[in-house]
């Protein structure tokens, strides 16, 4: 089961290349974020001629969130308060929760506020977000599905997430005030897949299009897939595939994709990281 998170900065905009994309990786399942287009003119064609299955939450112009699968979505959630309720209605206005049952797999996609800067009151919002995620998971949990958590957080968890950690350490996204309710959403349950085959730094997902940070290397790893416990073990793999990014007109993010055998099997004759070798 292969699971794909991408922020593309608006569906419609790099439809061509998320066609593309989507004919190599031949993931299962692709969550996008910053789809930036209302649910009637989200562009279903594409993506059903290819088999896949769409569920939305979109908004004209700004975020935007979905899920595409070629297996059965079942059971999708819209918003924090599909499972909190009116207390979270204010958190759930603008698009940036989605969640359906995928074989047996609770997918979350999410597109986590940026924050824009430590003195904006979005920064402020960023972290009554996150904190609504941490209450979010808790029910969640208790439902007992296995949980994979997809998207773009917009945070570096670490200094090797960074291109420049001396200086950017402490500003937006780098905070420890981010950092630490990240680590609170995640507690003990929820384990960062890329983390669990790779260590070192370098690996960035996302490039600044206002500083030639492509063409510079000066990325930052932001965009994350996150599995509980249940799932940790049939991870096979974790890849970003950064090639995305050097398209013409791209998306200043690449996708991630983790690679589960799920259910579970005694099989071990699989390629073991579960990718084509042949891809970039």
């Amino acid at each position: 089961m292969r699971i794909a998170s991408w922020n593309v900065n608006s569906v419609r905009t790099r439809l061509e290349q998320v066609v593309a994309w989507l004919g190599h990786a031949q993931p299962d399942v692709l969550c996008l974020q910053e789809t930036k287009v209302a649910d009637d003119l989200f562009p279903r064609d594409a993506f059903e001629a290819l088999g896949y299955q769409l569920a939305l939450s979109g908004q004209k112009a700004y975020n935007g969130v979905a899920i595409a699968s070629r297996l059965p979505l079942e059971d999708v959630q819209v918003g924090f308060d599909a499972l909190l309720g009116p207390e979270a209605t204010v958190l759930s206005e603008q698009k940036r929760v989605i969640s359906a049952l995928i074989n047996g797999v609770r997918v979350l996609n999410l597109y986590v506020p940026n924050g824009s800067s430590l003195t904006s009151d979005k920064y402020g919002y960023k972290l009554q977000w996150l904190a609504c995620l941490k209450r979010y998971l808790a029910v969640q949990e208790q439902q007992g599905d296995p949980l994979c958590m997809v998207g773009d957080f917009n945070i570096g968890p670490e200094a090797r997430d960074i291109h420049d950690p001396e200086r950017l350490t402490g500003g937006i996204m780098a905070s420890e005030a981010e950092r630490s309710a990240l680590q609170a959403v995640l507690g003990e349950r929820l384990i960062d897949a890329f983390r669990q085959f790779e260590s070192g730094s370098g690996h960035w997902s996302w490039w600044d299009y206002r500083t030639g940070a492509w063409e510079t290397g000066r990325g930052w790893r932001i965009d994350h897939i996150y599995l509980c416990d249940q799932l940790q073990g049939c991870a096979t793999g974790c890849q970003i595939h950064k090639e995305q990014r050097g398209n013409p007109q791209p998306s200043d993010h690449a996708p991630v994709v983790v690679n589960l055998v799920w259910p579970p099997s005694d099989d071990t004759s699989a390629d073991p990281d579960g990718f084509d070798d042949s891809w970039p």
